[in-house]
């Protein structure tokens, strides 16, 4: 069978490609593959599409590195605005922490000067508290509701501020070592306790706390002050007053007077508030002091306390001629030998035998007065000799002109007799303040 019934039974027979080169007498030929057309192929693809993709690279190169450039700047811009947020943060943290620490030392100092003052004030007022103790003594009565309170005397003469406080003043600052870092001006002042208070609100809430009881302290020891130089200048009335209605002598030039005031106003501060009141309880205490002086100088005490009179001052039926006649003195029923006592301090002026008195002795105080001791059995001091009051002179007898063992007692002005009574009376008034 031929090649071309071959063809005709199993079909047309694919030759490969070949390509022939024929040059003069030389030929040549070449079989191309289909794999080999297809590897040439996508190597002309690869270099073509590689050509286009340089191409499109040098043509784009300056935009893609303009907006590389672009997104790091701003990445740069973004991470250096960061920073210096976080800068400023830092910087707004430690100006908020001097700024607290700085108002927190000024609150410790003036806290710290506050008690130093007080501390002054003590200093000040423990001698002239002591002095108004002694010289108002019994004095007129507070009002009942203040003698309900708590006693604060404690605070105005002894400490001026508590351990505790002193101890909280001083630890101030740990406290705000870790504290909030709000401005001081912004604490706040809240009284009840919250889960979350920080530091600053601890120590705030602890400032509050100290001024009061400084200012409660202050209150406490102008309070005081004040009450005792009322009461200073009422017990120097009260001895005026008995003295006046007595119709005896006294200095009234001391003294309180409202009744007449004015001027510009100048408003006093808590340092000048407590000086006006410690010079006003000085003055107070200088008049009672004056007063008490002068009303000692004065025979008022009773020369035989607890024993009867016998026969007032005045005109009277003489004892022994039964006529009416001048008792210049009075009588004490008294048993010989009980200690005669003088009634005031002064000096002895005369101390023996004066004819009707008998055994005499009379005492000079001063200002023209004069005591006189008639009857003694005994005299037991001497002429020119100084007396306080209270001092015994002799004892208590009958001689002289005498019906009985008694004490005759006299009282006399410039020489001149005065009842002894009305200087009694005024000393039961003034005793309380003596």
């Amino acid at each position: 069978m031929n090649a071309t019934g071959q063809s005709a039974v199993f079909g047309r027979r694919k030759e490969p490609h070949t390509v022939i080169i024929a040059r003069g007498n030389e030929i040549r030929h070449f079989t191309i593959r289909p794999w080999l057309v297809a590897f040439i192929g996508s190597a002309l693809a690869a270099i073509a599409i590689g050509y286009l993709m340089a191409t499109s690279y040098l043509v784009l190169r300056d935009d893609l590195i303009g907006a590389t450039t672009a997104r790091q700047a701003r990445m740069q811009q973004a991470y250096e605005d960061r920073i210096s947020a976080l800068r400023a943060q830092v910087d707004r943290i430690t100006s908020r922490q001097l700024l607290d620490q700085q108002l927190m030392e000024t609150k410790v100092s003036e806290l710290l000067e506050r008690q130093s003052q007080l501390s002054q004030r003590h200093g000040r007022l423990g001698p002239l508290l002591e002095r108004a103790e002694s010289e108002v003594g019994t004095a007129p009565a507070e009002d009942p509701a203040a003698a309900s309170k708590p006693d604060k005397r404690a605070e105005v003469t002894g400490s001026i501020i508590p351990p505790a406080q002193n101890y909280a003043v001083a630890s101030l600052s740990a406290d705000l070592g870790a504290g909030d870092t709000r401005p001081f001006s912004l604490w706040s002042t809240r009284s009840d306790p919250l889960p979350n208070d920080s530091a600053a609100d601890r120590a705030d809430k602890l400032f509050v706390s100290i001024n009061q009881s400084l200012k409660s302290i202050e209150s406490d020891q102008l309070t005081r002050i004040s009450t005792l130089a009322d009461n200073a200048y009422k017990s120097a009335d009260a001895i005026t007053q008995a003295l006046q209605a007595g119709g005896l002598p006294v200095d009234s030039d001391f003294g309180k007077n409202d009744s007449d005031a004015g001027g510009p106003l100048i408003p006093l501060d808590s340092s000048m508030m407590f000086d006006s009141k410690v010079k006003e309880l000085d003055e107070a205490l200088d008049a009672l002091d004056h007063l008490k002086k002068e009303a000692r100088r004065l025979p008022l005490t009773n020369p035989a306390p607890g024993h009867p009179v016998t026969s007032p001052f005045g005109v009277r039926t003489d004892p022994i001629l039964g006529t009416a006649a001048l008792h210049s003195g009075m009588d004490f029923r008294a048993p010989i030998g009980m200690a005669a006592k003088v009634t005031a301090p002064g000096v002895v002026t005369k101390a023996g035998w004066n004819g009707g008195y008998g055994r005499m002795v009379e005492v000079d105080h001063g200002n023209g007065f004069a005591t006189r001791y008639g009857h003694l059995s005994e005299i037991d001091v001497t002429v020119g000799e100084k007396l306080d009051a209270g001092a015994v002179i002799g004892k208590t007898g009958s001689s002289g002109r005498s019906t009985g063992p008694h004490l005759h007692y006299e009282v006399r002005h410039n020489g001149e007799a005065i009842d002894p009574l009305r200087f009694l009376t005024v000393g039961k008034k003034v005793a309380q303040y003596l």
